[in-house]
């Protein structure tokens, strides 16, 4: 069975435009830049402020996997509820862009819930309850963000490290 809330030719559309990669914009550059400096200084990796920034910046594309699971929870008490359940119904359930898919081959039953993208972000199974995935947007804002602190974190620790002159019996270590 197979449950779907996007009609195939919006579907199309949703993966077009769900494919533009995340770019960081200056003024978010320089934030991670001034996070990464200020935890140099303090030689922490990743402090606090960065990794709370980072957080707010993939919330940002991330999926409302509160809201689906609530409308879930809300809505089916269990598999069977969910087995008998008709498409339509479905649909107007998790709406537009989320498609969700029955599984009751195998050990168990299990709801597979896909963003628009295709990406697999939540999986219910009965007796085990709701599993979170991080979809390729989520990942790849994470990892930009990570590359960018990375970058300004090493350049700060270069130039701390520069500005250190470590004497050991009288000897210049730098000359």
């Amino acid at each position: 069975m197979d449950i779907t809330g996007i009609a195939k030719s919006h579907q199309a559309d949703i993966h077009k435009a769900g494919k533009a990669s995340f770019k960081l914009s200056d003024s978010l550059r320089e934030q991670i830049a001034g996070y990464a400096r200020e935890d140099a200084a303090q030689g922490v990796y990743m402090g606090n402020k960065f990794l709370a920034l980072r957080k707010s910046e993939v919330a940002k594309v991330a999926p409302d996997r509160a809201a689906l699971m609530g409308k879930l929870n809300q809505e089916m008490a269990d598999m069977k509820t969910i087995r008998e359940a008709d498409r339509r119904w479905l649909c107007l359930l998790f709406g537009e862009p989320y498609e969700a898919k029955f599984q009751s081959e195998g050990t168990g039953s299990a709801v597979h819930v896909y963003d628009g993208n295709g990406d697999e972000v939540l999986t219910y199974t009965a007796g085990v309850g709701w599993h979170e995935k991080e979809s390729k947007a989520e990942t790849q804002v994470h990892g930009a963000l990570k590359a960018a602190y990375y970058d300004a974190f090493r350049a700060a620790r270069q130039e701390i490290n520069a500005g250190i002159v470590e004497v050991q019996g009288g000897f210049d270590a730098r000359a």
